[in-house]
């Protein structure tokens, strides 16, 4: 499910439109699943990898739930393990994106970006199909401060060109202080189209 789709409607019940993801003005996040995101992007940059996974420090993975009006609800986190982004054609069209879009950093052009395998996202979203969920953003981990960004948290040049008119969110993980995570959320990797993702204060006070 993606957001946008028309909802089925029951006999006798009207047929409305889903409210586009672009109006969405709110994302609940349990802290449980804040937690799983932190994990996954903590256990990467340790190097402690798991079967199947590429080896190598960056994390990514895609955010699923449901939408109730304009408040999104994270329910799944989906960890992607495979990074097609070195095998052919993936590697000179990302070459080329870097080139023309990426800010040099300490980090070389050669070791940025993800490109997920294919057949890795397509079982992924038939997963959340199953499951009555909508697939509704990804996230990814910035870990080098630079000058002009101190606190890495928010869209690159590069990340706003790849996620133009995917109609998803964002979630940009800032590791740059490994100890105090910190995340925000994008449509589109679009500074402008920035929406408050809130961890649910309920949650931590059942686990406090």
């Amino acid at each position: 499910m993606v957001g946008g789709r028309l909802k089925v409607a029951g006999e006798g019940e009207e047929t409305t439109d889903v409210i586009p993801l672009e109006q969405v003005r709110q994302i609940m996040l349990p802290v449980s699943r804040w937690q799983e995101i932190v994990g996954h992007c903590r256990r990467k940059l340790a190097g402690r990898y798991v079967e199947g996974e590429s080896r190598m420090p960056r994390a990514y993975g895609l955010v699923a739930g449901t939408q109730d009006d304009r408040i999104l609800k994270v329910e799944r986190i989906l960890p992607i393990k495979r990074n097609v982004r070195h095998q052919e054609p993936y590697k000179t069209y990302m070459d080329r994106i870097m080139k023309q879009y990426a800010v040099p950093s300490k980090t070389p052009f050669s070791k940025r970006g993800w490109i997920t395998d294919p057949e890795e996202l397509k079982a992924c979203y038939d997963q959340c199909d199953r499951q009555g969920l909508m697939v509704f953003g990804s996230y990814h981990v910035h870990l080098v401060p630079w000058e002009h960004d101190s606190l890495r948290d928010r869209p690159t040049h590069l990340d706003t060109v790849l996620a133009r008119n995917s109609q998803l969110f964002s979630f940009i993980v800032s590791m740059v202080d490994i100890t105090r995570p910190r995340m925000r959320a994008f449509y589109e990797a679009s500074e402008e189209k920035e929406v408050p993702a809130i961890i649910e204060e309920r949650e931590l006070a059942e686990i406090a």
